[in-house]
């Protein structure tokens, strides 16, 4: 299976996810994206913005399995990663919890106490689930796609940074445009049912084998000196802004690098130009840093803090 170039595949299984997730174009892109550079997503919107959607109408382009997980206050580790059990000859045999699918939406992540979050960090960075001793391996694929509503909500547990940081991305999902959301109503008069997948009306484009051949080609993305002297440029200055309390780690700097050298698949080129850095820079970094308390008050967001420190980066002319 597979079209004529890992760049023309991408862009494929882009318009399949944008024929089914409408006015979210740049949330699923961003998604696809992180999905192709290996890295998890944490996509954040108030509910009912199709974040579990977006996820699934993914899972059915690529042909992998999909499984929810909804977090709640008295979810336990044991419920996502598996238990052991003791059978009738007296054996503890392994029944793997829902961890173990290739992309897996942990809904409401931020409902979950700290424990129940790690259980899955844990997953997440280890891609094994250790259950008495014995490491169980993640699907090849597995990536997690964790939804927050945003923190005002209440009853929430925020993700302490050092989590937040296991995400290569941090996707906003906003309201559609007022004739974006006439067209859902409309797809729902012509019997689309979110909880129905049959009803999406999607194709398969690729399967598991065609992702990893997708990875691959990211991987092969040329990324010149200046390029990841860039990278390091802004990154590094996130760490002396004064605007911001907490830059972002040199784990920040890596997932920028791979982040764009997807965006650059997926614009058909096979090398990264300043603007794949430039474009990905919001998505990657917004959750690694920490705008100072008073301009917080005054209405300053992560991704205008941000903005100003691209825009006095110096930009490599290529």
């Amino acid at each position: 299976m597979g079209g004529a170039s890992p760049a023309h595949d991408a862009r494929r299984i882009l318009d399949a996810v944008r024929l089914v997730v409408l006015g979210q174009d740049g949330a699923t892109r961003e998604a696809l994206i992180c999905l192709l550079a290996r890295g998890h997503v944490l996509l954040e919107g108030v509910p009912g913005t199709a974040k579990t959607l977006l996820v699934r109408t993914l899972a059915l382009a690529l042909q992998v399995r999909f499984q929810r997980i909804q977090f709640t206050p008295d979810l336990m580790p044991a419920d996502i990663t598996g238990i052991s059990l003791l059978s009738g000859t007296h054996e503890f045999t392994f029944r793997p919890g829902p961890v173990f699918a290739d992309l897996v939406l942990a809904d409401e992540i931020n409902r979950a106490p700290a424990k129940t979050q790690a259980a899955l960090l844990e997953a997440m960075q280890e891609r094994t689930v250790t259950v008495d001793g014995t490491a169980h391996p993640l699907s090849d694929v597995f990536t997690v796609f964790a939804t927050q509503n945003p923190i005002e909500f209440e009853g929430t547990y925020p993700l302490p940074e050092a989590e937040l940081d296991r995400f290569m991305m941090k996707v906003l999902i906003g309201y559609p445009a007022a004739g974006l959301e006439q067209g859902i109503l409309t797809r729902y008069v012509g019997g689309f049912e979110a909880d129905r997948p049959a009803t999406y009306g999607v194709t398969a484009v690729t399967d598991a084998a065609g992702l990893e051949r997708l990875r691959r080609a990211v991987e092969a993305v040329r990324v010149e000196p200046q390029i990841t002297a860039y990278i390091t440029a802004i990154v590094r200055a996130t760490r002396e802004a004064a605007s911001l309390t907490l830059g972002a780690s040199p784990r920040a700097g890596v997932a920028l690098l791979k982040a764009a050298r997807a965006g650059a698949l997926l614009a058909e080129r096979d090398y990264v130009i300043p603007d794949d850095v430039k474009g990905m820079a919001p998505a990657v970094l917004r959750h690694r840093v920490s705008v100072a308390p008073e301009l917080e008050l005054e209405g300053v967001t992560p991704d205008a803090a941000l903005q100003a420190v691209l825009d006095k980066t110096e930009v490599p002319t290529t």
